[in-house]
């Protein structure tokens, strides 16, 4: 469990985060989402560590990560695994060094083989088995994602956070991806956070959502409320494409 409390965090002078609190619980998949600027990558890199916020509380298991020891901070980096935007694979290497990198960081001794044993077994649990010599550029985008979330995993993190996970997907493709970072959230009972700009991985997979506007936390809930609320705020978020207004008009008239 990661715990947001009235965190504030600002750039020159003008404020991004406006005093969030916000709970993203265990085994569950937390989602970020909001309008662009709203200041849900600010959020994100402060609980990484990455932005000091002028105020606030950052909680790790019931721990504010600003008394972590900087022992503490090397073994909370060991168990955060990350996907990226776009991957972030390394071209020049294999789909099993790719996976194999965190494990090398990491790992103290020579454990090659368990090390390998380990790449292996998270290929076959993102069904990539069989993948491990093909470079990234040899392989589909759904399936260098898939490569992503194995390499996120492989070191059995505690906290998965997911930044715009489907980016650059297919709908079709994006839906596997949505509940294989939903089922590794179950079967590992990891924490998971992601941010999304979309709204079907909201309706499929959101346990726990936070939704920003202008740095504020303008409404808290679960895939099954958003579509529900009669706040102004989030529907206009949520039914601002065509067919979500389609939607919205078919749930008004009772269809």
């Amino acid at each position: 469990m990661i715990e947001v409390k009235d965190l504030h965090k600002g750039f020159n002078g003008e404020e991004v985060l406006k005093g969030i609190n916000f709970t993203f619980d265990r085994s569950k998949t937390n989602l970020i989402i909001g309008q662009s600027g709203s200041g849900k990558s600010v959020l994100l890199k402060c609980m990484l560590g990455l932005f000091t916020p002028e105020k606030g509380i950052i909680e790790y298991d019931g721990k504010p990560y600003a008394e972590f020891t900087d022992d503490e901070k090397k073994d909370l980096s060991k168990n955060i695994g990350m996907v990226f935007q776009g991957g972030a694979l390394f071209d020049s290497m294999t789909v099993e060094e790719n996976v194999l990198f965190p494990l090398r960081m990491f790992t103290k001794g020579n454990k090659k083989k368990e090390n390998l044993e380990r790449v292996r077994e998270v290929l076959k649990r993102v069904n990539l088995d069989g993948t491990e010599d093909k470079m990234p550029s040899e392989i589909s985008g759904g399936m260098q994602k898939r490569v992503s979330i194995a390499r996120a995993i492989v070191n059995r993190p505690k906290y998965l956070f997911c930044d715009e996970p489907n980016s650059g997907l297919d709908p079709k493709t994006a839906t596997v991806i949505d509940n294989l970072i939903q089922e590794i959230t179950h079967e590992y009972d990891i924490t998971t956070i992601i941010i999304t700009h979309d709204m079907n991985s909201v309706l499929e997979i959101g346990q726990k959502i936070a939704f920003l506007k202008d740095g504020v936390l303008a409404w808290k809930g679960d895939k099954s409320q958003i579509f529900k609320t009669d706040d102004e705020t989030v529907t206009d978020f949520v039914y601002s494409s065509d067919l979500f207004k389609k939607v919205r008009k078919a749930q008004l008239q009772g269809l």
